[in-house]
């Protein structure tokens, strides 16, 4: 699952997860998220931090929160922050990565996750 209002950036890892034989479900906003992830239950969750209706951090808690959700690994991504001011553990993330960012790192990531 992919959680990000940029249109282009939402089809561009979109694009790449398809093209590694992933199945993606896209969302460019926060609304009905958790309702998402229930119907889903993604493998794993790659979410904007910055929705122009919820506040990533907020959406991550309450996944974190909920028992059937918490175990879903989240690699967060944000143009705002960068590594050296963001703390995983700030935000119960499993990994961050800022924007832009690279696609080779982003698999990695991605797959490194999934390994967990």
């Amino acid at each position: 699952m992919v959680i990000e209002d940029n249109h282009a950036i939402l089809d561009v890892i979109t694009l790449i997860l398809e093209s590694e034989a992933f199945n993606v479900a896209g969302l460019n906003k926060g609304a009905d998220f958790i309702n998402h992830v229930h119907e889903l239950n993604p493998d794993v969750i790659i979410m904007d931090i910055m929705l122009p209706d919820a506040d990533g951090r907020e959406l991550l808690k309450e996944l974190k929160d909920t028992a059937t959700t918490k175990h879903i690994p989240v690699l967060m991504i944000s143009a705002r922050y960068n590594a050296s001011n963001y703390a995983v553990d700030d935000v119960l993330a499993d990994d961050f990565m800022a924007k832009p960012f690279n696609i080779d790192e982003l698999m990695d990531k991605i797959y490194a996750l999934l390994r967990k």
